[in-house]
């Protein structure tokens, strides 16, 4: 997939360090300086992707969800100390399930005291997205749409 980054940034004439390796062990690749961003597409169950690959309903249990969202909050702790103060931080998934999207969110704000969610206001797919705490969620519709979250955070200056 990294390949496919590369070539559309560089269609878009954009610039962007792409770096592969185990998130939850950036002593194995990471050189020490901090990122001003970061993206983080989570693993997750993919429902929301279920239209275009219908065996995730059987490839997916529903104790599957939770172990997930644990290993989704493992990442963004990891990951945070990673990016500079006044860096964002793009968590997203391709899950419709609150326990993966604003749940994981929540939990993640509420345990580090130099984060704060980024509004994302006036964003539009051509969807008004559901009512969510943190993020924002849209869901799969007649548009040919796929199940989608985000949620943009900020790391706060010491």
């Amino acid at each position: 997939r990294l390949s496919r980054i590369a070539d559309n940034l560089a269609r878009l004439n954009l610039r962007a360090m792409l770096i592969t390796g185990d998130a939850l062990e950036p002593a194995h690749w990471w050189d020490g300086r901090l990122f001003d961003r970061i993206l983080l597409d989570a693993p997750c169950s993919a429902t929301g992707v279920i239209r275009r690959h219908p065996d995730i309903r059987y490839l997916r249990a529903a104790a599957d969800i939770g172990q997930l969202a644990e290993q989704q909050l493992r990442l963004l702790t990891t990951l945070w100390p990673l990016l500079q103060p006044g860096g964002r931080l793009l968590y997203s998934t391709c899950s419709v399930f609150r326990a993966e999207n604003e749940q994981v969110v929540e939990r993640f704000l509420t345990s580090q005291s130099d984060a704060r969610e980024v509004s994302t206001a006036g964003v539009n797919f051509g969807q008004t997205p559901p009512v969510t705490a943190h993020g924002w969620q849209l869901l799969p519709g007649r548009a040919d749409y796929d199940g989608f979250y985000y949620a943009l955070m900020e790391r706060l200056p010491d």
